[in-house]
């Protein structure tokens, strides 16, 4: 990942300021849409111009008029026809904001147009993709004419991947500098999945080969890391006792967003290493999650089963406000380097919908108000907005704790 500015982006940057709209929400009517745009009512500061957006603008001001009624200056809230149909209008958007947050996935499905117009534009991007091909593809086709324009193009910007990459480099900091470092995260959580984290799920499980080719062409077209090594391993099973659980690897795309910042910011180190795990307490629940998952990636190679899974929790489908209410998640991380080891955790509330729009609403926020490093292309939460990021959602009630140093 390159972490520099291209020649073009002052300029990008400058047309951004003069902009219709610092924050526009793309896909604001869907399930985690509506959670995020009533997140800005409630947080956005006096004055941040933001508008909503999607393709049916019934449903947008059906939604306004929701808004409107606990925040009375929603009544005025600018509406923006777009559709992922209509490349033009995604364009059209891209172009009269500073910011772009979309919630319109799969992005492997709907998203590859809305990425090329808003680095073309010059504008800032924000998702919740936890798909590797896209992410990969989107890194060959566009971070190029990114860093060009002055976009900075952020993927995973809900629970993938914002607790794991920050919480990494929060421990990072927390160790000595200049010296090998060993980072490992440990997530255990009680909650639900939405139907579109679901069909993206299924999505993914499906295109083994073409994910492994995704991945293949973006090592070709990465610089090399020269001096540094940065990795995450594929790891196998094991009790953990520093967490005191049984840790399953996790094949989510958080591993690789932690490497990609640690590739792009010296301070993780000459030599640094991280893995990912699923904490779960008990042996029977661990090899039950492992048949599980085994199953599931199976079933999503047959287009009958992966039919049949996929009407089960449509898109738009997503728990009750009562069983969000209950669910919390906790990723506790243990690093060493240097002679230390420091134990670290970032936790919430529920993290697949209230807290993912938190996460969401936040770095848009974020990128559309804050003093933020001069980097543009396709980055990492960590790189493009770590601190300030950070403060954000600690301000906003995550959680980013040391629980033990030695």
């Amino acid at each position: 990942m390159t972490s520099q500015s291209g020649n073009g982006s002052s300029s990008g940057k400058e047309r951004a300021a003069d902009r219709t709209y610092d924050i526009v929400l793309f896909g604001a009517t869907g399930f985690v849409g509506v959670l995020t745009a009533e997140y800005l009512a409630a947080h956005a500061p006096d004055g941040l111009r933001w508008a909503i957006a999607g393709r049916d603008t019934g449903k947008l001001e059906r939604l306004r008029e929701r808004l409107a009624e606990t925040h009375p200056a929603c009544a005025k809230l600018p509406l923006v026809r777009a559709d992922v149909a209509d490349p033009a209008s995604l364009r059209e958007m891209a172009g009269h904001a500073r910011v772009v947050a979309t919630t319109v996935g799969p992005y492997l499905t709907y998203g590859q147009e809305l990425v090329a117009a808003c680095a073309e534009a010059g504008t800032d991007y924000v998702d919740l993709t936890g798909e590797p091909e896209f992410v990969d593809l989107m890194y060959v086709r566009h971070d190029a004419r990114a860093r060009e324009t002055g976009a900075r193009l952020v993927h995973s910007c809900g629970f993938d991947s914002v607790p794991h990459d920050l919480g990494a480099y929060f421990t990072v900091r927390q160790l000595p500098e200049g010296v090998p470092l060993r980072v490992d995260g440990f997530v255990r959580s009680n909650a639900t999945f939405s139907g579109g984290t679901f069909a993206s799920t299924l999505t993914q499980l499906s295109r083994g080969p073409q994910m492994l080719a995704a991945a293949r062409d973006r090592r070709r077209h990465e610089p090399r890391l020269a001096g540094r090594k940065a990795y995450a391993p594929p790891s196998a099973p094991r009790y953990a006792g520093e967490v005191g659980a049984w840790a399953l690897p996790l094949p989510t795309i958080d591993p690789q967003v932690v490497q990609r910042s640690a590739r792009a910011l010296e301070r993780y180190g000459p030599d640094f290493r991280y893995r990912h795990y699923a904490a779960v307490k008990s042996l029977p629940f661990a090899v039950g999650g492992a048949a599980a998952v085994s199953g599931l990636v199976a079933a999503a190679q047959l287009p009958p089963a992966r039919r049949w899974l996929s009407s089960r929790m449509k898109p738009g489908d997503g728990p009750s406000e009562q069983r969000r209410a209950k669910s919390w998640f906790s990723v506790r991380f243990v690093g060493e380097g240097g002679g230390k080891r420091v134990f670290t955790e970032v936790s919430g509330g529920d993290p697949g919908y209230d807290e993912t729009a938190k996460m969401l609403g936040e770095a848009a926020l974020c990128l559309a108000l804050d003093d933020l490093p001069p980097v543009a292309g396709q980055l990492t939460t960590a790189v493009a907005m770590g601190d300030a990021l950070t403060a954000r959602l600690t301000a906003a009630g995550l959680r980013f704790r040391v629980a033990a140093s030695r």
